[in-house]
């Protein structure tokens, strides 16, 4: 298959809009943190389509856009997630993790207990997938899991763009969310995310990111 070609939809910025929107893009995804306590008040559901619409914008390798996007919004089917997740991190905490990866999570306060599953009004799962079934049989899909991290990179700055917050949750093994959302052989449990408004007086721990020289070099 060819893909016609059109006309490149791009506006040419000046300098000096183009560093003022950096920097507001950059000022405004600084405030992202990871939520563990949200509120369950409702979102409005067009904004979160809209994020999700967003991710399916990203680029994907051969343009296979090899991801799928469950939004969850069951109260039976989140705590059936929460039930499958908790078993899933409580053998990774008490049986799975070494020592170091446990003295890492300690300042951040986390364990296995995840009742924020149920408590945001939405999540989504996001699958990725390794090939498609087609009529002629398995088609092959190439950089997935940097083509869906992209997307879920997308995802996240768009939903915290639209004003709400997010946890990026990936117990493993994730094959519990397959099955309990009834999905394909041909997709692949990716990350499950969490979001909603964060609940009244939300506290984070208090991360230091690296500095831009600590991250930046150049050649």
């Amino acid at each position: 298959m060819e893909y016609p070609f059109v006309t490149l939809d791009f506006e040419d910025r000046s300098p000096e809009e183009m560093r003022k929107r950096a920097r507001e893009f950059h000022e405004d995804l600084a405030r992202r943190r990871s939520v563990r306590h949200f509120s369950p008040r409702a979102v409005p559901r067009e904004a979160v389509i809209d994020a999700i619409r967003t991710a399916g914008s990203a680029p994907s390798g051969a343009h296979k856009q090899p991801w799928s996007f469950v939004l969850i919004e069951s109260a039976e089917v989140k705590a059936k997630i929460r039930e499958a997740a908790e078993l899933e991190e409580k053998k990774s905490y008490e049986e799975r993790m070494p020592e170091e990866w446990l003295e890492d999570l300690a300042p951040l306060g986390t364990d296995w207990h995840k009742p924020y599953l149920e408590i945001c009004p939405y999540l989504i799962a996001v699958f990725a997938q390794p090939f498609a079934e087609t009529p002629a049989g398995k088609r092959k899909h190439y950089y997935v899991q940097e083509s869906v991290g992209i997307a879920v990179g997308f995802l996240l700055a768009a939903l915290h763009r639209a004003g709400l917050a997010t946890l990026t949750h990936t117990p493993s093994p994730m094959n519990f969310l397959r099955d309990v959302l009834d999905r394909p052989k041909s997709e692949r449990a990716y990350m499950l995310i969490a979001l909603g408004y964060p609940e009244a007086d939300c506290r984070v721990p208090d991360l230091k990111r690296k500095t831009l020289e600590e991250i930046l070099s150049t050649a």
